[in-house]
């Protein structure tokens, strides 16, 4: 996926990553976090009130870079990976619960 990043209302970052099929998905930054010299993102998807009532989601994706350097995000296929990523964001959202 590639993204676009901007502020959106000064209130947070908004993300619109396009995907494979090339359809735009905006999302609400919600954390970066560096692991293991890695970057993270933690995503919310924008919905309209009616899907966020059924929708409670975050998305976790990895920063990786392509051939020429472009900026890109991507799934994490490892599971130990992914399981170190929630850990981290958990006790980063139960610290900024304090």
């Amino acid at each position: 996926m590639s993204n676009e990043e901007e502020l959106f209302d000064n209130e947070f970052y908004m993300m619109v990553l396009v995907d494979d099929e090339g359809e735009e998905h905006e999302f609400q930054l919600l954390a970066e976090l560096e692991i293991e010299d890695e970057t993270y993102r933690v995503l919310m998807p924008l919905l309209d009130e009616e899907e966020e009532e059924e929708n409670d989601v975050i998305i976790i994706l990895k920063v990786v870079y392509d051939e020429e350097g472009n900026e890109l995000m991507s799934e994490i296929e490892d599971d130990e990976e992914l399981d170190m990523v929630v850990e981290a964001w958990q006790e980063l959202e139960d610290s900024l619960e304090v």
